[in-house]
């Protein structure tokens, strides 16, 4: 069963009075144990979609280490759906490491598949030819579309009071898009983007348009990558680390980890005027954190 709506909890840091802002964190990393976060809003309504239209089962695609995967292959045995996940990657199997595990023991089968393959397919779920036959629920890497950008709009509804900023991680823009929509216009939303480039405004500011949501109370901040999608630096471990031991807060080291690192310099620098009450959206991602250690092979992540 899901906790929704998600907790909300005030975080407590000399610094935030020092500066006179009150800082709440909605913990969507409880939503679910295995369907966590923005994975489980996004896929709500995707499901009900699949299992309304009669779909034999749903297809994905991702990496060796994607929340989405795991998340979907969660949902779709919860809900009965056989789940296909496409994987950049030729090398992998079902045993590289944690998520891959975890998925294909949730049921899914996967099929692996070389990069320039993959980069072909990612962005048109239907160009990928299955090697089985079925009729298979498509749905993109990240699981971002309209429907997932629906089930993400409605974190504000569960919201008891206005925030003068909302933060949150940007990877496929889904989570992002759907917060912007719920807001209304109210408020100014704080995208950190994992990724490395400018492209990411661009890519973004397409997808906004493609969903007809006309709000520009959005800023994309992209200075807290660390290098890039998937870069994790030790002065990152470091600060997840101690960030767990001061104030009990599990963040892992793709999104969340490096957007509330952000937050903190923002803060630091006076970005936020005093008397703020900005909200930080943990959108899960915790079932990483496993696979991330099988990567270093060692537990850096406490």
């Amino acid at each position: 069963m899901a906790i929704i709506p998600s907790p909300l909890e005030q975080i407590k840091n000399p610094l935030f009075e020092e500066k006179e802002l009150e800082v709440w964190i909605k913990r969507d990393d409880l939503i679910h144990p295995t369907i966590m976060g923005n994975k489980w809003r996004k896929l709500k309504y995707n499901l009900e979609f699949a299992k309304k239209e009669r779909y034999e089962g749903v297809l994905t695609f991702g990496g060796a280490y994607s929340n989405h995967i795991a998340a979907t292959a969660a949902a779709c045995y919860e809900h009965s759906l056989p789940s296909i996940g496409i994987i950049r990657g030729e090398e992998l199997n079902a045993d590289s490491n944690a998520t891959l595990r975890f998925a294909s023991n949730h049921g899914m089968h996967l099929e692996f598949i070389n990069r320039e393959a993959y980069r072909n397919v990612r962005s048109n779920p239907d160009a990928y030819e299955l090697r089985t036959q079925g009729n298979y629920y498509r749905l993109p890497e990240g699981g971002t579309n309209g429907m997932a950008i629906k089930g993400c709009a409605e974190i504000i509804r569960e919201l008891p009071d206005s925030f003068d900023f909302i933060t949150t991680p940007l990877g496929t823009g889904g989570t992002m898009a759907g917060l912007l929509k719920g807001m209304e216009g109210n408020g100014m939303l704080l995208g950190f983007s994992s990724l490395k480039g400018a492209f990411v405004r661009n890519d973004f500011q397409k997808l906004i348009d493609s969903q007809h949501i006309n709000f520009s109370n959005f800023k994309i901040l992209t200075d807290y990558h660390f290098g890039g999608y998937a870069k994790v630096p030790d002065d990152l471990i470091a600060f997840i680390n101690r960030t767990k031991a001061k104030f009990d807060l599990q963040f892992d080291p793709i999104y969340n980890g490096k957007m509330y690192f952000g937050v903190l310099k923002l803060i630091d620098q006076d970005y936020f005027r005093r008397k703020s009450k900005i909200l930080v959206l943990h959108t899960g991602g915790l079932q990483g954190v496993s696979a991330f250690n099988d990567h270093r092979n060692q537990i850096a992540l406490h």
